[in-house]
């Protein structure tokens, strides 16, 4: 039993209600960071062997 678009449709217009317009991004760029890290733990890179390749 997947989510279908009506459904969707409905949970984002929900976060927009919620969060309003302006705080989306921030919380979009907040979870994009946070499993950005999530990944990185679990192949083993930490930051400093990322600063250090660059």
């Amino acid at each position: 039993m997947g989510l279908g678009a009506p459904e969707i449709i409905l949970i984002a217009a929900l976060i927009l209600l919620l969060f309003g317009g302006k705080k989306i991004p921030e919380l979009m760029r907040g979870l994009g960071k946070g499993v950005r890290e999530f990944k990185d733990a679990q192949n083993g890179v930490d930051k400093s062997e990322k600063s250090e390749d660059k």
